[in-house]
């Protein structure tokens, strides 16, 4: 997929779209992490968390279980509260856009002012946040039909609000709109450079939360891991 995307702007920002294992663990550690950069005004490090490497992304590739995709019955974006509170006025979508831009003021609110942020799907850089979604990587819809569909509120809240793992991204905003709740047999970034980075991603995503990979995922993930 490439090319150009004419501009739709929208007062709304929308993005797309535990198995058990250190949910306690995650949410504590993402409101520390969080609270933590907030109060001590760490510089931004323009980036979501480093993924795992190519080599730990295959091997975590072949432990995810493989079967069909779950139903999407049942499903809504309001069973993954997400844009939660992480400090004072900020929520997480202004952390993310604090912290994948740069130079980025907040005014009391917490709403970005000014600054810069450059979408690593399709090579863009933006000057207002208005032209900037966060992406969820692995799209809440995916994640339904991956396993998300059996875990309770609070699961599904950490998930869609994870600052620790490479889960939330800002991008341009049509790009994103584009993606939807595919995966990566059905849609990759434009900036096909960012393709190994954004398969490390979704693998390790993916295994943190144990969920499911259907056939055609997993061929296609293979497929970019194995030319990283």
């Amino acid at each position: 997929m490439s090319g150009v995307y004419a501009r739709r702007r929208t007062a709304a920002h929308r993005s797309p779209l535990l198995g058990r294992r250190r949910i306690a663990l995650l949410a504590s550690a993402a409101g520390l992490v969080t609270a933590t950069a907030l109060l001590t005004g760490t510089p931004a490090q323009a980036a979501p968390p480093t993924p795992v490497d190519a080599a730990t992304a295959r091997a975590y590739l072949g432990e995810l279980t493989e079967q069909a995709e779950g139903s999407s019955d049942g499903y809504s974006r309001d069973k993954f509260p997400h844009w939660s509170t992480q400090e004072g006025a900020c929520n997480t979508r202004e952390v993310v856009l604090k912290r994948d831009g740069e130079d980025v003021e907040q005014d009391s609110s917490c709403a970005a002012t000014s600054g810069s942020w450059f979408s690593e799907y399709d090579g863009e850089t933006w000057t207002a946040s208005g032209d900037v979604d966060i992406d969820h990587v692995v799209p809440l819809s995916e994640g339904w039909k991956s396993g998300a569909s059996s875990w309770t509120t609070a699961e599904r809240e950490s998930f869609a609000n994870d600052l620790t793992r490479p889960q939330l991204i800002a991008v341009t905003d049509n790009v994103n709109q584009s993606k939807g709740d595919r995966d990566p047999a059905e849609w990759l970034p434009p900036e096909s450079s960012y393709n190994c980075m954004y398969a490390r991603m979704w693998v390790d995503v993916k295994h943190h939360y144990d969920m499911t990979v259907d056939s055609a995922e997993k061929q296609a993930l293979e497929g970019i891991l194995n030319g990283c």
